[in-house]
């Protein structure tokens, strides 16, 4: 991963809240530490694929796809959580690892970010909802509520995304030294007054 020191002062960033039902998405576009732009966010649907070997060409593809569109500068992906069932945690991981293998195919870099680590990256709290993850993006990139998507998960690929683009530009956050009060300092236009 790159140091915040050599970040360029323009850099597209594809997140991926992968999925073998939904893999949500968003691509953003980072012009320095503050101005950020939405690009595209999307979901692929793949509830009527029942052979889960089609699910994860279907993945590779629309990842491809979306790196050759936007040629992003890094790829930042969910992690998987550990949950009670083991064989939806083996698909999850398949679905991630395929993201990743169509990201390292096109010689982009990947980043891994767990779920909580997201959900704090974007507002404050690792035990956010959805909604509040989505609320928080929507104020972040300035998205009208017209646009917003109907289901969540494209709204998680992007806060994936904005998380990666905080890690990079907030050394204080990823190095842990400082805490909040130093994030604060560092990152006004965040908080809600």
């Amino acid at each position: 991963m790159p140091s915040p020191s050599t970040i360029s002062s323009e850099r597209v960033i594809l997140g991926i809240d992968p999925g073998t039902t939904i893999m949500g998405y968003g691509v953003i576009c980072c012009r320095g530490k503050n101005h950020l732009e939405l690009v595209e966010m999307g979901a692929l649907h793949m509830s009527k694929i029942k052979d889960h070997a089609l699910k994860l060409k279907r993945i590779y593809d629309r990842v491809s796809s979306l790196i050759e569109a936007h040629t992003p500068d890094d790829l930042a992906v969910e992690a998987p959580f550990f949950g009670q069932n083991v064989q939806s945690m083996l698909k999850l991981g398949r679905a991630q690892g395929v993201a990743l293998a169509a990201a390292l195919a096109h010689e982009i870099p990947v980043a891994e970010y767990a779920p909580r680590r997201v959900k704090q990256a974007v507002t404050g709290s690792g035990a956010a909802s959805k909604e509040q993850v989505a609320g928080m993006v929507q104020r972040t990139l300035k998205i009208r509520i017209e646009d917003m998507p109907k289901h969540l998960d494209a709204t998680d690929g992007l806060a994936v995304a904005l998380c990666h683009h905080y890690q990079l530009t907030s050394p204080k956050m990823h190095a842990g030294a400082g805490g909040w009060k130093a994030f604060v300092a560092d990152n006004p236009e965040r908080i809600r007054r």
